[in-house]
């Protein structure tokens, strides 16, 4: 059984952006028939049951309507406490990135890590 595909408009993605959020997957139906056959030869056919073993899932992809960031200093991203700028790329200050913009830490991770800061993965990014 194929699966649907759904699009969902998403205000937290930027326009222009697409993002598969759950994967299709198909379903399974098992059909039963009673055959009969007359000197070798199938002569009817007959469906019996049909039965759903796995309901498909919808395909979901989400569209973004929030309009675009400018490319630095459109404001504090909400991935990071504090303040972290949003900008193109958002390294930690005195740390071996090339900018354009950069954060002097720690700073908490409360979303997607989107600019790398957390190295460790432990939820809080330019700790040292």
């Amino acid at each position: 059984m194929a699966f649907k595909r759904v699009t969902r408009k998403d205000a937290t993605l930027e326009v222009g952006t697409r993002e598969v959020t759950t994967r299709g997957r198909a379903g399974v139906q098992r059909f039963t028939y009673e055959v009969t056959v007359t000197d070798g030869v199938q002569v009817r056919k007959r469906l019996v049951k049909q039965v759903v073993t796995r309901k498909p899932v919808s395909e979901v992809t989400s569209v973004g309507t929030k309009p675009a960031e400018e490319e630095s200093g459109g404001g504090c991203d909400p991935n990071y406490s504090g303040c972290v700028p949003i900008a193109s790329d958002v390294d930690c200050a005195g740390g071996s990135g090339n900018g354009p913009e950069y954060v002097e830490g720690p700073v908490d991770v409360i979303g997607s890590d989107i600019y790398g800061l957390d190295a460790n993965n432990d939820g809080v990014g330019c700790e040292d």
